[in-house]
């Protein structure tokens, strides 16, 4: 039996000391049963089993029903963070609820939110993010952090652990392809988004992403310990993903083995591993054994554990600890219903209204409901379980109802239907589920099919009224719903010859044929790995391609249409006073988790309906249901208007009825650009956003909508821009006042916008950056004044000469409206900070400290530190404004890349005119490093008079440069 008087269950004594005591008193072997995601129990001391890491994107996932809240996407199109710190409070207190239930299996560390900047509208994972601005971005997240763990000053409701930490943006090969970010754009967008959970919101975990960030594993990434922790102050504990260090082998090859991986990770401020138990804990046991761990390495990791675990109350009396006495009853209670609601109607966004919107119950005869979303709300793969749905067509039916009238709603789901034959025999559902060709016409079933995209459809069989789905070996039409890490419900149909003569791949690309018995089988030689997360066998799904199997014929399937989808939308459209149409994606086909949206546009399949319905019906308005930004084109000319909404939850079609019908103004803004097509962004790996435009604060071409967009039912003017004062001094700060008036006739919300944009700097700025932000409500005919605070330090860029940020004295325009694009007043504030002096390069400077680039990687130098690399082509570095009062005598730069390396430097005047050019060839190298044949330091003389220079260096394909200085001339 335990003793309870020992000094780690005495709630008095200083967190450090009750820490410092239990991790004091726990054996080796111990320690080691406690650095995995599942916590070992340790009796003895009265330590209970603990599991870290319970999904909770948008409410409490893969544990039962429990309240689910829009995606995050969605979540962030609100603008609200009080509504967001209220949303993390009821997850939090669910948390609570679910930990009543089972404190052994569901854990209080929650894995949420996900704040990886959205750079990219194609990232499979858009769903889960929370924008594409920094601060918009953080503050919402931080939010939901303040929500999730409470306002206690010592305990906590829940732990958020802000994710993935850093870089993650891109599935296709995350596990082990590494993201290039100089230092600027990492601190002043990348790092920025988590820091502001951490400063503002006080996250007490953190998860790290599978990629590598100029070449380091994410796992091993310095920044853990060398911002997040000590400069941040973050001194809870710090988790992998899953799979992941054992990764850095496996995937990355970055390590030999995994007592090296699991060493260096726990050594790099890994605290928590989640990945197979018991190869990690035997990899510790080696690692110790070898000398590669010392026991204090997880002396360290176990105290930033059990800070959190104390902070959760697991040592203390109950009563002590305010949220101790939440029980199961949390779950589901009926107020956090009303939150849910609240959330799904303020993330909706209002595109485009020709006065279209809003709808009046009282006049309308018949309207047409049309689309494959109108009848259904669909989950993710974070979603919690529903406790029940409520979609757009059965709330639209239930506020027209009756009333005396002819049917006043009509429905087109405005999808096909279609029978299958092979050969001449059909395709029917056997008994025993599977599908078989081998059936006459009459015998034929029915399959609604609905096209995704690029060559994505799933299959609704009238027979069942479920999924076409696959065991991998063959197909069978009993799926619930699309659901699963591997969608399996997904099919690829290839159209060798005409519309209607189909070739159907599974979700893995492994072809379909017709074996035995006429049963529909698949050919898994041909499959594809389309994971980066684990084994299949880990997933419920067989090894693709199994030795010895013969290739099976691809059927060529006969699609006969039974009933025409668009036919059909048109007569309901035709017959109606106004058409509405649901279109959008479905959150498990084409983009997700590990799989890369390919593009931006919606299925061409809902833009012939759209296209249809607008011609029987020019009233018509479109609602997107998606995860994602997408690029309408035409179609949003076609429509009278258009809203969008995430895939918000179980109140879906309550919150998008309140919208149409006017119960509730819509307020919701953007928060990424929508681009006009994918031509408008840069490859999907290019990470360099000041260089290759991204986002509004560097895009410098026409969006179809830009960020922080959104109207409304009612007209706002904005009054007044008032500053407290019109200059801004380091170290300082400076209100802000903006009076919004509601000149309409309907009490709305608002989301009054500050930007900034520094008129005269040394480097490139933002064309416009958010500064801050705040959704009010105002009431029709009145007026609300809302004010801000801005920090000097809020302005201040990062120095690449100094490698510190730095508040430049600069003419700032202060610019306030509804979005980036719509600035209704302007102001200037003139900044006083520091004029950057020109660049000292006779101090050894890091070549990734360049001002601009071209064609230049990232990759970690064996020397320590990173190294740019040439890309194919070769690669340009530019260095500007470099003094050099005693002129130059000589260049040196450590470089690599093998003998035939070479470099090449220009010196340029500020008047254009080129002091010095040289192609370096054959350079002398100054120093002979057996130990180290790649690496070399080289020397050339540079002739150069005394003045101030741009520098350009010039590497060819495959060298790299660390550093390089000049020698002064003597």
């Amino acid at each position: 039996m335990f003793s309870l008087d020992v000094p780690f269950r005495h709630p008095d004594l200083p967190l450090d000391a009750r820490v410092e005591d239990l991790v004091s008193r726990l054996t080796t072997e111990e320690k080691i049963g406690l650095m995995c995601q599942y916590q070992d129990a340790v009796p003895r001391l009265g330590i209970p089993p603990y599991k870290h890491g319970t999904e909770a994107a948008h409410g409490i996932a893969w544990l039962g029903e429990a309240t689910v809240f829009p995606q995050p996407f969605g979540l962030a199109c609100t603008w609200d963070e009080e509504l967001i710190r209220e949303v993390g409070r009821v997850i939090g207190t669910e948390a609570r609820g679910f930990y009543a239930r089972n404190p052994a299996l569901n854990g209080l560390t929650l894995w949420a939110p996900t704040v990886d900047l959205l750079r990219d509208p194609r990232w499979g994972r858009t769903d889960e993010g929370y924008g594409e601005d920094p601060v918009h971005a953080g503050k919402m997240a931080a939010a939901l952090v303040r929500g999730i763990q409470g306002d206690h000053p010592f305990y906590l409701r829940a732990v958020a652990s802000p994710k993935h930490f850093i870089g993650n943006n891109n599935e296709a090969g995350r596990g082990e392809r590494s993201v290039d970010i100089d230092p600027r754009n990492m601190r002043e967008s990348y790092l920025k988004a988590f820091e502001i959970p951490f400063r503002e919101g006080g996250a007490q975990s953190m998860m790290t992403s599978y990629n590598s960030i100029n070449g380091v594993p994410a796992n091993l990434n310095p920044d853990i310990n060398g911002i997040v922790r000590e400069e941040w102050g973050m001194d809870g504990f710090v988790v992998s993903d899953a799979g992941d260090v054992l990764g850095t082998v496996n995937d990355h090859r970055y390590m030999p083995d995994y007592k090296q991986a699991v060493a260096a990770s726990i050594r790099s401020g890994i605290d928590s591993i989640t990945d197979d138990s018991e190869v990690v804990r035997k990899a510790i046991r080696d690692a110790l054994k070898d000398g590669l761990l010392q026991e204090s390495d997880l002396d360290a990791a176990l105290r930033r554990v059990f800070r959190v675990r104390m902070r959760l109350g697991e040592f203390d009396p109950p009563e002590r600890n305010p949220y101790a006495s939440i029980g199961e009853s949390a779950i589901l209670a009926p107020e956090h219903r009303a939150v849910s609601l609240e959330a799904a109607r303020k993330n909706i966004v209002l595109l485009k209204n020709e006065g279209a919107l809003p709808l009046r119950t009282d006049s309308i005869g018949r309207i047409a409901v049309i689309g494959p979303l109108a009848d259904i709300v669909y989950r993710d793969w974070y979603s919690g379980t529903l406790p029940y749905a409520i979609t757009p067509l059965q709330e639209i039916r239930a506020r027209l109802g009756g009333g005396g009238r002819a049917e006043p709603v009509a429905f087109a789901e405005g999808i096909d239907r279609v029978r299958l034959s092979e050969g001449g025999r059909y395709v029917r559902i056997r008994e025993d589920g599977r599908l078989a060709a081998d059936s006459p016409a009459d015998q034929a079933e029915t399959f609604a099919a609905t096209d995704w995209g690029w060559g994505a459809h799933t299959f609704v069989a009238a027979g069942t009224g479920r999924y076409l789905t696959t065991d991998d070996t063959h197909l069978t039409a009993d799926s619930k719903e699309i659901f699963g890490w591997f969608t399996k419900e997904a099919f690829l149909i290839d159209h060798p010859s005409d519309g209607r003569r189909w070739r159907l791949r599974t979700w893995n690309g492994a072809p379909v044929g017709v074996g035995s018995g006429g049963l529909l089988t698949v050919d898994r030689t041909e499959a594809e790995e389309r994971s980066t997360l684990g084994s299949p066998e880990e997933h419920g799904s067989p090894k693709p391609g199994p030795a010895g199997r013969q290739p099976l014929r691809p059927a060529l399937f006969d699609a006969e249409l039974a009933s025409d989808g668009l036919q059909a939308a048109r007569a309901a459209a035709l017959g109606s006073e106004v058409a509405v149409v649901f279109v959008g994606n479905h959150p498990l086909v084409n983009g997700k988790e590990t799989v890369d949206r390919p593009g931006l546009e919606l299925p061409e399949a809902q833009r012939k309906l759209i296209r249809a319905t607008a011609e029987a019906n020019p009233n018509t308005i479109v609602v997107l249901v998606g995860s994602y930004p997408f690029a309408l084109g035409e179609i949003a000319g076609l429509a009278k208007a258009v809203l969008y909404t995430s895939h918000a939850g179980p109140e879906l079609g309550r919150a998008i009825a309140d919208v149409l019908f006017g119960a509730v103004s819509p307020a919701g803004r953007l928060n990424m650009t929508w681009h006009g097509s994918a031509e408008q962004l840069p490859d999907i790996m290019e990470y360099d956003l000041i260089r290759g435009r991204r986002t509004y604060r560097y895009f410098e071409g026409e969006p179809e909508f830009p960020f922080g967009h959104g109207l409304t039912y009612t007209t706002f003017r904005y009054a007044g821009l008032r500053l407290e004062s019109a200059v801004l001094r380091e170290g300082e700060s400076v209100g802000v006042e903006i009076e919004v008036r509601n000149e309409g006739t309907s009490d709305s919300d608002e989301v009054v916008q500050l930007y900034g944009s520094a008129r005269s700097s040394r480097v490139k700025r933002p064309i416009r950056q958010l500064l801050a932000f705040k959704r009010v409500r105002i009431p029709a005919g009145e007026t609300v004044t809302v004010a801000f605070r801005i920090e000097a330090s809020e302005l201040a860029f990062w120095d690449v000469t100094r490698e510190r940020w730095c508040v430049e004295s600069a003419a700032w325009t202060l610019a306030a409206g509804p979005s980036s694009a719509d600035r209704r007043l302007e102001t200037t504030l003139e900044v006083v900070g520091e004029a950057v002096p020109p660049r000292d390069l006779t101090r050894r400077t890091l070549a990734v400290n360049f001002d601009d680039c071209a064609a230049a990687g990232l990759e970690e130098c064996a020397e320590g530190g990173t190294a740019v690399t040439a890309r194919t082509g070769g690669a340009r570095l530019h260095y500007a404004d470099a003094d050099f009062p005693r002129g130059a005598a000589a260049f040196e730069a450590r470089i690599a890349g093998g003998p035939e390396a070479r470099i090449g430097l220009r010196l340029e005047a500020a008047d254009g005119t080129v002091l010095f050019e040289a192609d370096v060839t054959g350079v002398r190298e100054t120093a002979e490093e057996p130990d180290r044949p790649r690496w070399r330091t080289v020397s050339v003389a540079v002739p150069a008079p005394p003045g101030r220079f741009a520098v350009t260096i010039a590497l060819s394909e495959g060298a790299a440069i660390r550093w390089f200085r000049f020698v002064p001339s003597a």
